[in-house]
Protein backbone atom coordinates (compact mmCIF):
# COMPACT_ATOMS: atom_id res chain seq x y z
CA UNK A 1 0.00 0.00 0.00
CA UNK A 2 1.25 3.47 -0.93
CA UNK A 3 1.12 6.16 1.77
CA UNK A 4 2.04 9.81 1.10
CA UNK A 5 4.90 11.04 3.24
CA UNK A 6 6.80 14.33 3.17
CA UNK A 7 9.73 14.93 0.90
CA UNK A 8 12.68 15.88 3.11
CA UNK A 9 11.33 13.56 5.81
CA UNK A 10 11.17 10.43 3.67
CA UNK A 11 14.49 9.13 4.91
CA UNK A 12 14.22 6.54 7.66
CA UNK A 13 14.61 8.09 11.11
CA UNK A 14 17.66 7.14 13.17
CA UNK A 15 17.05 3.86 14.99
CA UNK A 16 17.38 5.49 18.40
CA UNK A 17 16.71 8.91 19.81
CA UNK A 18 19.80 10.75 20.99
CA UNK A 19 20.20 11.77 24.63
CA UNK A 20 18.95 15.32 24.15
CA UNK A 21 15.83 14.16 22.32
CA UNK A 22 15.04 11.83 25.21
CA UNK A 23 15.72 14.47 27.85
CA UNK A 24 13.60 17.04 26.06
CA UNK A 25 10.72 14.57 25.69
CA UNK A 26 10.90 13.46 29.35
CA UNK A 27 11.24 17.02 30.62
CA UNK A 28 8.35 18.24 28.48
CA UNK A 29 6.08 15.39 29.52
CA UNK A 30 6.87 15.89 33.22
CA UNK A 31 6.43 19.65 33.02
CA UNK A 32 3.12 19.54 31.18
CA UNK A 33 1.94 16.74 33.50
CA UNK A 34 2.54 19.01 36.50
CA UNK A 35 0.77 21.95 34.91
CA UNK A 36 -2.23 19.91 33.82
CA UNK A 37 -2.35 17.92 37.07
CA UNK A 38 -3.11 21.11 38.94
CA UNK A 39 -5.58 22.18 36.26
CA UNK A 40 -7.27 18.76 36.34
CA UNK A 41 -7.57 18.73 40.12
CA UNK A 42 -9.00 22.23 40.12
CA UNK A 43 -11.45 21.39 37.33
CA UNK A 44 -12.75 18.29 39.12
CA UNK A 45 -13.12 20.12 42.43
CA UNK A 46 -14.70 23.16 40.76
CA UNK A 47 -17.46 20.86 39.55
CA UNK A 48 -17.96 19.01 42.82
CA UNK A 49 -16.54 20.44 46.07
CA UNK A 50 -15.44 24.06 45.65
CA UNK A 51 -18.98 25.48 45.26
CA UNK A 52 -19.67 24.49 48.89
CA UNK A 53 -16.22 25.33 50.25
CA UNK A 54 -15.74 28.80 48.78
CA UNK A 55 -19.09 30.02 47.39
CA UNK A 56 -21.78 28.47 49.61
CA UNK A 57 -23.42 31.83 50.32
CA UNK A 58 -24.45 32.19 46.65
CA UNK A 59 -26.97 29.34 46.58
CA UNK A 60 -26.70 26.06 44.70
CA UNK A 61 -26.75 27.33 41.08
CA UNK A 62 -24.89 30.55 41.91
CA UNK A 63 -22.13 28.67 43.73
CA UNK A 64 -21.63 26.30 40.80
CA UNK A 65 -21.52 29.19 38.32
CA UNK A 66 -19.04 31.11 40.50
CA UNK A 67 -16.84 28.03 40.86
CA UNK A 68 -16.82 27.50 37.09
CA UNK A 69 -16.02 31.20 36.66
CA UNK A 70 -12.87 30.84 38.78
CA UNK A 71 -12.00 27.79 36.68
CA UNK A 72 -12.30 30.04 33.61
CA UNK A 73 -9.92 32.63 35.09
CA UNK A 74 -7.08 30.20 34.49
CA UNK A 75 -7.86 30.26 30.79
CA UNK A 76 -8.22 34.03 30.78
CA UNK A 77 -4.65 34.27 32.06
CA UNK A 78 -3.16 31.95 29.45
CA UNK A 79 -2.90 34.46 26.57
CA UNK A 80 -1.12 36.93 28.88
CA UNK A 81 1.37 34.20 29.73
CA UNK A 82 1.65 33.30 26.05
CA UNK A 83 2.45 36.91 25.14
CA UNK A 84 5.08 37.45 27.85
CA UNK A 85 6.71 34.03 27.82
CA UNK A 86 6.39 33.74 24.05
CA UNK A 87 8.29 37.01 23.72
CA UNK A 88 10.94 35.88 26.20
CA UNK A 89 11.17 32.42 24.67
CA UNK A 90 11.76 33.85 21.21
CA UNK A 91 14.26 36.38 22.53
CA UNK A 92 16.30 34.76 25.33
CA UNK A 93 15.56 31.09 24.65
CA UNK A 94 13.16 28.27 25.43
CA UNK A 95 15.17 26.84 28.34
CA UNK A 96 15.18 29.78 30.83
CA UNK A 97 11.47 30.43 30.30
CA UNK A 98 10.62 26.87 31.32
CA UNK A 99 12.24 27.38 34.74
CA UNK A 100 10.16 30.49 35.40
CA UNK A 101 6.85 28.91 34.42
CA UNK A 102 7.53 25.78 36.48
CA UNK A 103 8.21 27.80 39.63
CA UNK A 104 5.09 29.93 39.16
CA UNK A 105 2.76 26.98 38.76
CA UNK A 106 4.18 25.08 41.72
CA UNK A 107 3.97 28.08 44.04
CA UNK A 108 0.40 29.00 43.06
CA UNK A 109 -0.84 25.43 43.47
CA UNK A 110 0.79 24.96 46.87
CA UNK A 111 -0.78 28.17 48.19
CA UNK A 112 -4.24 27.07 46.96
CA UNK A 113 -3.78 23.98 49.11
CA UNK A 114 -3.24 26.21 52.16
CA UNK A 115 -6.26 28.51 51.73
CA UNK A 116 -8.89 28.59 54.50
CA UNK A 117 -12.42 27.70 53.41
CA UNK A 118 -15.72 29.55 53.98
CA UNK A 119 -13.74 32.78 54.18
CA UNK A 120 -16.07 34.92 52.11
CA UNK A 121 -15.10 37.40 49.42
CA UNK A 122 -11.50 37.90 50.63
CA UNK A 123 -10.51 34.25 50.28
CA UNK A 124 -12.46 33.93 47.03
CA UNK A 125 -10.47 36.87 45.63
CA UNK A 126 -7.17 35.27 46.61
CA UNK A 127 -8.31 32.05 44.97
CA UNK A 128 -9.02 33.93 41.76
CA UNK A 129 -5.54 35.50 41.86
CA UNK A 130 -3.83 32.15 42.37
CA UNK A 131 -5.91 30.63 39.63
CA UNK A 132 -4.74 33.46 37.35
CA UNK A 133 -1.10 32.62 38.15
CA UNK A 134 -1.71 28.97 37.29
CA UNK A 135 -3.08 29.90 33.88
CA UNK A 136 -0.40 32.55 33.34
CA UNK A 137 2.38 30.00 33.78
CA UNK A 138 0.64 27.39 31.64
CA UNK A 139 0.38 29.95 28.81
CA UNK A 140 4.15 29.65 28.37
CA UNK A 141 4.94 26.24 29.84
CA UNK A 142 2.93 24.06 27.47
CA UNK A 143 4.17 25.52 24.18
CA UNK A 144 7.68 25.91 25.55
CA UNK A 145 7.79 22.21 26.39
CA UNK A 146 6.51 21.32 22.93
CA UNK A 147 9.12 23.44 21.18
CA UNK A 148 11.91 22.13 23.39
CA UNK A 149 11.00 18.58 22.35
CA UNK A 150 10.25 19.24 18.67
CA UNK A 151 13.20 21.54 17.96
CA UNK A 152 15.54 18.91 19.39
CA UNK A 153 13.79 16.11 17.46
CA UNK A 154 14.70 14.50 14.17
CA UNK A 155 12.08 15.83 11.76
CA UNK A 156 10.80 12.32 10.96
CA UNK A 157 9.54 11.93 14.52
CA UNK A 158 8.69 15.54 15.36
CA UNK A 159 5.00 14.75 15.63
CA UNK A 160 5.66 11.84 17.98
CA UNK A 161 7.88 13.86 20.33
CA UNK A 162 5.37 16.71 20.33
CA UNK A 163 2.73 14.14 21.26
CA UNK A 164 4.85 12.95 24.18
CA UNK A 165 4.50 16.44 25.63
CA UNK A 166 0.80 16.32 24.78
CA UNK A 167 0.24 13.19 26.88
CA UNK A 168 1.19 15.23 29.93
CA UNK A 169 -2.45 16.36 29.88
CA UNK A 170 -4.12 12.94 29.92
CA UNK A 171 -1.44 11.45 32.19
CA UNK A 172 -2.15 14.20 34.68
CA UNK A 173 -5.89 13.58 34.30
CA UNK A 174 -5.37 9.89 35.08
CA UNK A 175 -3.14 10.63 38.08
CA UNK A 176 -5.45 13.42 39.27
CA UNK A 177 -8.59 11.32 39.10
CA UNK A 178 -6.84 8.28 40.59
CA UNK A 179 -5.72 10.55 43.42
CA UNK A 180 -9.28 11.77 43.93
CA UNK A 181 -10.68 8.23 43.85
CA UNK A 182 -8.14 7.01 46.43
CA UNK A 183 -8.63 10.01 48.72
CA UNK A 184 -12.42 9.90 48.64
CA UNK A 185 -12.31 6.13 49.32
CA UNK A 186 -9.75 6.36 52.15
CA UNK A 187 -11.19 9.39 53.94
CA UNK A 188 -14.54 10.05 55.48
CA UNK A 189 -16.68 12.71 53.84
CA UNK A 190 -15.86 15.13 56.65
CA UNK A 191 -12.10 14.49 56.34
CA UNK A 192 -12.22 14.90 52.57
CA UNK A 193 -14.08 18.21 52.75
CA UNK A 194 -12.05 19.64 55.63
CA UNK A 195 -8.46 18.79 54.63
CA UNK A 196 -8.25 15.86 52.21
CA UNK A 197 -8.80 18.01 49.12
CA UNK A 198 -5.63 19.98 49.96
CA UNK A 199 -3.27 17.01 49.50
CA UNK A 200 -3.14 17.05 45.65
CA UNK A 201 -2.25 20.75 45.57
CA UNK A 202 0.50 20.41 48.16
CA UNK A 203 2.13 17.51 46.29
CA UNK A 204 2.97 20.01 43.53
CA UNK A 205 6.08 20.99 45.49
CA UNK A 206 7.63 17.56 45.00
CA UNK A 207 6.71 17.41 41.31
CA UNK A 208 8.32 20.81 40.72
CA UNK A 209 11.56 19.61 42.29
CA UNK A 210 11.70 16.52 40.04
CA UNK A 211 10.90 18.48 36.86
CA UNK A 212 13.49 21.17 37.70
CA UNK A 213 16.18 18.52 38.17
CA UNK A 214 15.43 16.98 34.77
CA UNK A 215 15.68 20.38 33.09
CA UNK A 216 19.16 21.02 34.47
CA UNK A 217 20.52 18.62 31.83
CA UNK A 218 18.76 20.24 28.87
CA UNK A 219 20.54 22.44 26.34
CA UNK A 220 18.99 25.18 24.23
CA UNK A 221 17.34 24.01 21.01
CA UNK A 222 19.29 23.92 17.70
CA UNK A 223 16.60 26.03 16.00
CA UNK A 224 16.92 28.84 18.55
CA UNK A 225 20.73 28.70 18.42
CA UNK A 226 20.60 28.95 14.60
CA UNK A 227 18.23 31.92 14.85
CA UNK A 228 20.60 33.71 17.24
CA UNK A 229 23.40 33.30 14.70
CA UNK A 230 21.41 35.15 12.03
CA UNK A 231 22.44 38.79 11.30
CA UNK A 232 20.43 41.23 13.46
CA UNK A 233 18.78 44.10 11.57
CA UNK A 234 18.85 46.66 14.36
CA UNK A 235 18.19 49.68 12.19
CA UNK A 236 14.81 48.48 10.98
CA UNK A 237 13.86 46.70 14.19
CA UNK A 238 13.15 43.49 12.31
CA UNK A 239 14.79 41.49 15.07
CA UNK A 240 11.77 42.27 17.23
CA UNK A 241 9.14 41.60 14.57
CA UNK A 242 6.82 38.79 15.45
CA UNK A 243 7.57 38.69 19.17
CA UNK A 244 5.04 39.30 21.92
CA UNK A 245 2.06 41.39 20.83
CA UNK A 246 3.78 42.20 17.51
CA UNK A 247 2.87 38.70 16.41
CA UNK A 248 -0.73 39.87 16.00
CA UNK A 249 0.41 42.38 13.39
CA UNK A 250 2.75 40.08 11.50
CA UNK A 251 0.79 36.81 11.74
CA UNK A 252 -2.66 37.81 13.01
CA UNK A 253 -4.59 36.03 10.26
CA UNK A 254 -2.71 32.77 10.72
CA UNK A 255 -3.16 32.89 14.51
CA UNK A 256 -6.90 33.40 14.06
CA UNK A 257 -7.16 30.42 11.70
CA UNK A 258 -5.25 28.16 14.09
CA UNK A 259 -7.31 29.29 17.09
CA UNK A 260 -10.55 28.58 15.21
CA UNK A 261 -9.18 25.24 14.03
CA UNK A 262 -8.77 24.28 17.70
CA UNK A 263 -12.22 25.62 18.66
CA UNK A 264 -14.03 22.28 18.60
CA UNK A 265 -11.45 20.19 20.50
CA UNK A 266 -11.03 22.91 23.14
CA UNK A 267 -14.74 23.26 23.81
CA UNK A 268 -15.71 19.59 23.56
CA UNK A 269 -12.93 18.40 25.86
CA UNK A 270 -13.96 20.64 28.73
CA UNK A 271 -17.65 20.06 28.13
CA UNK A 272 -16.93 16.38 28.69
CA UNK A 273 -14.23 16.54 31.39
CA UNK A 274 -15.63 19.38 33.53
CA UNK A 275 -19.28 20.07 32.73
CA UNK A 276 -19.80 16.34 32.14
CA UNK A 277 -18.81 15.62 35.76
CA UNK A 278 -21.35 18.13 37.00
CA UNK A 279 -24.06 16.73 34.72
CA UNK A 280 -23.46 13.14 35.80
CA UNK A 281 -23.38 14.09 39.48
CA UNK A 282 -26.10 16.71 39.85
CA UNK A 283 -28.60 15.52 37.23
CA UNK A 284 -27.56 11.97 36.41
CA UNK A 285 -27.63 10.85 40.04
CA UNK A 286 -24.14 9.31 40.06
CA UNK A 287 -21.85 9.73 43.06
CA UNK A 288 -18.70 11.85 42.86
CA UNK A 289 -16.60 8.72 43.29
CA UNK A 290 -18.31 7.04 40.33
CA UNK A 291 -17.81 10.06 38.07
CA UNK A 292 -14.14 10.24 39.06
CA UNK A 293 -13.75 6.58 38.06
CA UNK A 294 -15.53 7.17 34.74
CA UNK A 295 -13.21 10.05 33.93
CA UNK A 296 -10.19 8.05 35.05
CA UNK A 297 -11.04 5.12 32.75
CA UNK A 298 -11.79 7.44 29.82
CA UNK A 299 -8.44 9.17 30.26
CA UNK A 300 -6.56 5.88 30.19
CA UNK A 301 -7.57 5.52 26.54
CA UNK A 302 -6.46 9.05 25.64
CA UNK A 303 -2.77 8.40 26.31
CA UNK A 304 -2.19 5.83 23.51
CA UNK A 305 -4.56 7.83 21.30
CA UNK A 306 -2.39 10.95 21.62
CA UNK A 307 0.83 9.05 20.89
CA UNK A 308 -0.80 7.33 17.92
CA UNK A 309 -1.91 10.69 16.53
CA UNK A 310 1.60 12.12 16.77
CA UNK A 311 3.23 9.03 15.30
CA UNK A 312 0.82 8.79 12.36
CA UNK A 313 1.05 12.50 11.65
CA UNK A 314 4.74 11.96 10.84
CA UNK A 315 3.65 9.40 8.25
CA UNK A 316 0.52 10.83 6.61
CA UNK A 317 0.55 14.52 7.59
CA UNK A 318 -0.89 16.57 10.46
CA UNK A 319 -4.18 17.63 8.88
CA UNK A 320 -5.44 14.13 8.12
CA UNK A 321 -4.99 13.08 11.74
CA UNK A 322 -6.78 16.18 13.01
CA UNK A 323 -9.70 15.57 10.65
CA UNK A 324 -10.09 12.01 11.95
CA UNK A 325 -10.08 13.41 15.47
CA UNK A 326 -12.91 15.81 14.62
CA UNK A 327 -15.02 12.97 13.25
CA UNK A 328 -14.52 10.77 16.30
CA UNK A 329 -15.25 13.64 18.69
CA UNK A 330 -18.56 14.38 16.94
CA UNK A 331 -19.69 10.75 17.31
CA UNK A 332 -18.49 10.49 20.91
CA UNK A 333 -20.00 13.72 22.22
CA UNK A 334 -23.35 12.88 20.61
CA UNK A 335 -23.40 9.51 22.35
CA UNK A 336 -22.31 11.01 25.68
CA UNK A 337 -25.14 13.54 25.90
CA UNK A 338 -27.66 10.92 24.78
CA UNK A 339 -26.58 8.66 27.66
CA UNK A 340 -25.59 11.12 30.41
CA UNK A 341 -28.88 10.94 32.36
CA UNK A 342 -29.45 7.18 31.97
CA UNK A 343 -27.06 5.94 34.72
CA UNK A 344 -25.73 3.40 32.19
CA UNK A 345 -22.21 3.63 33.59
CA UNK A 346 -20.46 1.36 31.08
CA UNK A 347 -22.06 3.04 28.04
CA UNK A 348 -21.37 6.52 29.44
CA UNK A 349 -17.74 5.58 30.04
CA UNK A 350 -17.39 4.30 26.48
CA UNK A 351 -18.92 7.46 25.00
CA UNK A 352 -16.71 9.69 27.13
CA UNK A 353 -13.64 7.63 26.21
CA UNK A 354 -14.41 7.96 22.49
CA UNK A 355 -14.91 11.72 22.81
CA UNK A 356 -11.72 12.37 24.74
CA UNK A 357 -9.58 9.86 22.83
CA UNK A 358 -10.60 11.41 19.51
CA UNK A 359 -9.66 14.87 20.78
CA UNK A 360 -6.31 13.60 22.07
CA UNK A 361 -5.71 11.77 18.78
CA UNK A 362 -5.94 15.17 17.09
CA UNK A 363 -3.88 16.71 19.90
CA UNK A 364 -1.03 14.37 18.98
CA UNK A 365 -0.66 16.23 15.68
CA UNK A 366 -1.48 19.74 16.96
CA UNK A 367 1.93 20.80 18.39
CA UNK A 368 3.78 20.01 15.17
CA UNK A 369 1.08 21.54 12.96
CA UNK A 370 1.21 24.82 14.89
CA UNK A 371 5.02 24.93 15.16
CA UNK A 372 5.49 24.33 11.43
CA UNK A 373 3.49 27.46 10.59
CA UNK A 374 5.96 29.96 12.13
CA UNK A 375 9.66 30.85 11.64
CA UNK A 376 11.92 30.38 14.65
CA UNK A 377 11.95 34.02 15.78
CA UNK A 378 8.16 34.01 16.24
CA UNK A 379 7.43 30.30 16.69
CA UNK A 380 7.03 30.43 20.48
CA UNK A 381 4.87 33.57 20.39
CA UNK A 382 2.72 32.42 17.47
CA UNK A 383 2.13 28.84 18.60
CA UNK A 384 1.46 29.79 22.22
CA UNK A 385 -0.91 32.62 21.39
CA UNK A 386 -2.94 30.59 18.89
CA UNK A 387 -3.34 27.71 21.34
CA UNK A 388 -4.13 29.87 24.37
CA UNK A 389 -6.61 32.05 22.47
CA UNK A 390 -8.49 28.91 21.48
CA UNK A 391 -8.59 27.84 25.11
CA UNK A 392 -9.64 31.30 26.29
CA UNK A 393 -12.43 31.65 23.77
CA UNK A 394 -13.75 28.10 23.83
CA UNK A 395 -12.45 26.06 26.80
CA UNK A 396 -12.82 28.64 29.56
CA UNK A 397 -16.51 29.48 29.04
CA UNK A 398 -17.52 25.93 28.10
CA UNK A 399 -18.73 24.75 31.56
CA UNK A 400 -20.31 28.14 32.30
CA UNK A 401 -22.18 28.38 28.99
CA UNK A 402 -23.22 24.75 29.17
CA UNK A 403 -24.66 25.21 32.67
CA UNK A 404 -26.62 28.29 31.60
CA UNK A 405 -27.83 26.62 28.38
CA UNK A 406 -28.94 23.48 30.18
CA UNK A 407 -30.89 25.53 32.74
CA UNK A 408 -32.57 27.62 30.06
CA UNK A 409 -33.15 25.14 27.23
CA UNK A 410 -31.97 21.67 28.22
CA UNK A 411 -28.94 19.45 27.66
CA UNK A 412 -29.78 18.99 23.97
CA UNK A 413 -28.71 22.60 23.42
CA UNK A 414 -25.31 21.74 24.92
CA UNK A 415 -24.92 18.98 22.36
CA UNK A 416 -25.67 21.37 19.50
CA UNK A 417 -23.11 23.79 20.94
CA UNK A 418 -20.47 21.04 20.85
CA UNK A 419 -21.30 19.97 17.29
CA UNK A 420 -21.37 23.58 16.11
CA UNK A 421 -17.88 24.16 17.47
CA UNK A 422 -16.60 21.16 15.50
CA UNK A 423 -18.11 22.58 12.32
CA UNK A 424 -16.24 25.86 12.93
CA UNK A 425 -13.03 23.86 13.39
CA UNK A 426 -13.60 21.97 10.17
CA UNK A 427 -14.05 25.21 8.22
CA UNK A 428 -10.82 26.62 9.66
CA UNK A 429 -9.06 23.31 8.95
CA UNK A 430 -9.63 23.84 5.22
CA UNK A 431 -7.69 27.14 5.30
CA UNK A 432 -4.49 25.91 7.01
CA UNK A 433 -1.63 24.40 5.00
CA UNK A 434 0.00 21.14 6.01
CA UNK A 435 3.78 21.66 6.18
CA UNK A 436 4.77 18.30 7.60
CA UNK A 437 8.53 17.75 7.45
CA UNK A 438 9.68 21.37 7.10
CA UNK A 439 13.17 21.95 8.55
CA UNK A 440 12.57 24.06 11.68
CA UNK A 441 16.27 24.85 12.07
CA UNK A 442 16.59 26.52 8.66
CA UNK A 443 13.13 28.13 8.76
CA UNK A 444 14.26 31.39 10.35
CA UNK A 445 13.07 34.05 7.92
CA UNK A 446 9.59 35.62 7.94
CA UNK A 447 10.08 36.69 4.34
CA UNK A 448 10.71 33.19 3.08
CA UNK A 449 7.72 31.03 2.14
CA UNK A 450 8.09 27.90 4.29
CA UNK A 451 5.77 25.97 1.97
CA UNK A 452 8.14 26.52 -0.92
CA UNK A 453 11.38 25.21 0.58
CA UNK A 454 12.42 22.66 3.13
CA UNK A 455 16.08 21.81 3.11
CA UNK A 456 17.60 19.05 5.18
CA UNK A 457 20.54 20.13 7.29
CA UNK A 458 23.45 20.56 4.96
CA UNK A 459 21.38 19.81 1.88
CA UNK A 460 19.67 21.71 -0.89
CA UNK A 461 16.13 23.02 -0.72
CA UNK A 462 13.34 20.67 -1.70
CA UNK A 463 9.60 21.14 -2.09
CA UNK A 464 7.58 20.16 1.00
CA UNK A 465 4.69 18.74 -1.00
CA UNK A 466 3.99 15.09 -0.30
CA UNK A 467 4.51 12.53 -3.02
CA UNK A 468 3.42 8.88 -3.03
CA UNK A 469 6.07 6.56 -1.74
CA UNK A 470 5.61 3.00 -0.62
CA UNK A 471 6.53 2.28 2.97
CA UNK A 472 9.45 -0.08 3.18
CA UNK A 473 10.93 0.90 -0.21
Amino acid sequence: MSVPIPVGGSESPPARMNKMEKRAAVSGTAGSALEFFDFAIYGALAASLFPDLFFSNLGSSGALLASFATFGVGFLARPFGAILFGHLGDRIGRRPVLYITLALMGTASAVIGLLPTHGGIAIATILVGLRFLQGFSLGGEYTGNQLMAMEHANRTRRGLLGAFVGIGGPVSQVVANLTLVVLTAALTEHQWESWGWRIPFLTSIGIVAVAAYIRLKLTETPAFVAQQQQPTQVSSGNDETGRGLRILRTHGGLITKLALLWCGPSLCYYLAAVYGLSLLTHQGGLTSRTTFIILLVANLFTIPACLAGGYLSDRVGRKRIILLGFMGAAIGVSAFFALALTQAVVAITAALALTMSSILFATGAQPALFAEQFPTKSRFSGSALAFTLANLAFSAPAPLIATALADAVGTRAVLWLALGSLVISLLAWTTVRDRTGIDLTTFTDDDRDPSATSSPAGGSAEPTRRVPRSIGT
